[in-house]
């Protein structure tokens, strides 16, 4: 096969599995972002009065998801190689649709409460495994699209949500449940329903796909074992020195407090973002509506700021230049009290949140090999991003809005940082590289390579004792 016919080959593999997995994932995740920030827009249609719950309360009720979330990230993305992830997300869709479900039916606080820690347990593991799903199946320089992908559902869901929500408020009275509960009810069946589906869709490896010929599965193989060596060898087993290796590196700390920043504005926006809208000024079921614009706009950036970032072949320029809008709306929201000039901050604000996240999740999976190194990198960065959850859902009381000068000033400082904290990693990246190739013979040199070594097991070794410190391996910028 000549190398025009590979190349062509190759692009309809790609494109094939593209729509193999991509559909499949964007379902999963838009319906994770929906079923967590669903409470928003049933706060607004009366959750909050209707339970008789205080700020503290229902802040308590938002916080508590995180708790069991954040600690069953890490060992679920160690788990998912093992247990495949053709059974593992299927299943816990399926079942945190029936926590989503279940609070439709709760009548106190102490019963909410409950149902939240539990969709948090369930909930946690989808996010990282989906970008240690995908970093599987595409090269370094693709990720960050495929990630954009999925993840501009988030955004979307925000949109949808709005839209569901002010539909779905109209059923107030039907077997006796408020609107609100029905929103918990009618998502969480539906989530439920697409688990179940995802049982027969979803592979677990490259080599399970359907609807390729056996030509096209192996070239999406190679592709990945030149792309990264160390998963071209089965030598690549669990051990915990990886997940040591993973938070000793500066690299993955820096970007692990980029995440954390950028989860504590992420969440705000996301959680709060009705209830910003509704004091404003507006009508619940406006307020609903009204929700869906910056949403929407988030939804096109994500999708267009990835492109770039992968274009580009960098993390670091597209994450600063998103982040800058962010920094615009900010300053807006905070030296305006006209109030359409700050719900027209919303429109800088969101898409400059949102965007970040594709190529900063595309920059922590790209800069940590072999695949337990990887996949504790990965799980570290949304344990940082839910930290900063937990932070945002105390950021908003009702007693200073519709202004929350405090909170905007917290949000624009950590975009700000955002900003900074990825210039020097950057310069960091840079420095590692460049030492890498000067140290080249001696990071090498115990391992043989150039000599006696005719089968390549001591180079594989190399790959995957080194993973990304092999001088051979360049960091992603």
């Amino acid at each position: 096969m000549s190398e025009a016919e590979l190349m062509k080959l190759e692009k309809q593999a790609v494109r094939r599995l593209d729509f193999a997995i991509l559909p499949m994932m964007t379902m999963f995740y838009l319906l994770s972002f929906l079923d967590r920030a669903n409470i928003g827009n049933a706060r607004v249609a009366g959750l909050q009065k209707d339970l008789g719950m205080s700020d503290w309360q229902y802040q308590v009720c938002v916080t508590i998801l995180y708790v069991p979330y954040i600690c069953a990230e890490l060992p679920s993305n160690l788990l998912l190689r093992k247990i495949g992830p053709r059974y593992l997300m299927p299943t816990l869709l399926t079942l945190w649709g029936l926590m989503v479900a279940l609070q439709g039916l709760v009548t106190s606080y102490p019963g909410l409460v409950t149902a939240r820690a539990f969709l948090g347990l369930v909930e946690g593991p989808m996010f990282p495994g989906i970008v240690l799903y995908l970093s599987s199946f595409y090269t370094r320089s693709e990720l960050a699209f495929r990630v954009a992908v999925f993840f501009s559902s988030a955004s979307l869901s925000g949109a949808f949500s709005g839209l569901l929500a002010a539909a779905i408020i109209n059923m107030d009275g039907i077997s006796g449940r408020p609107g609100w509960a029905w929103i918990f009810i009618l998502e969480g069946i539906f989530s439920s329903l697409v688990g179940i589906l995802g049982f027969f869709i979803i592979p677990s490896t490259p080599q399970e796909l359907k609807f390729m010929t056996a030509e096209m599965r192996e070239v999406l193989i190679r592709r990945l074992e030149r792309d990264k060596p160390s998963s071209s060898t089965h030598e690549d087993h669990f051990s915990f020195k990886e997940v040591f290796r993973s938070l000793r590196s500066p690299h993955v700390l820096i970007v692990f407090a980029i995440f954390y920043m950028e989860g504590t504005v992420l969440y705000g926006q996301a959680l709060f973002l009705p209830s910003i809208v509704n004091q404003l000024g507006f009508s619940a079921n406006k307020t609903q509506l009204l929700s869906v614009g910056p949403f929407a706009g988030g939804f096109i950036v994500t999708l267009t700021a990835s492109m770039f970032s992968d274009r580009i072949k960098s993390r670091a320029i597209p994450t600063m230049l998103i982040s800058i809008l962010g920094v615009i709306g900010f300053s807006i929201y905070l030296s305006s009290d006209e109030k359409y000039t700050r719900y027209g901050s919303l429109f800088f604000t969101v898409p400059g949140v949102y965007a970040a996240v594709p190529p900063v999740s595309a920059w922590m999976s790209n800069n940590s090999e072999p695949h337990y190194r990887r996949a504790t990198s990965i799980a570290l960065g949304f344990v940082a991003t839910n930290a900063g959850g937990i932070t945002s859902t105390w950021l908003f009381p009702t007693s200073e809005s519709p202004r929350y000068k405090k909170t905007t000033i917290i949000n624009l400082t950590f975009t700000i940082l955002i900003i900074v904290g990825s210039g020097i990693n950057v310069l960091l990246l840079n420095h590692m590289n460049k030492q890498k190739i000067k140290k080249r013979e001696e990071i090498l040199k115990p391992y043989n390579i150039d000599s006696d070594d005719e089968k390549g097991t001591n180079a594989k070794r190399a790959w995957v004792e080194l993973g990304d410190r092999h001088p051979d391996f360049k960091y992603s910028l």
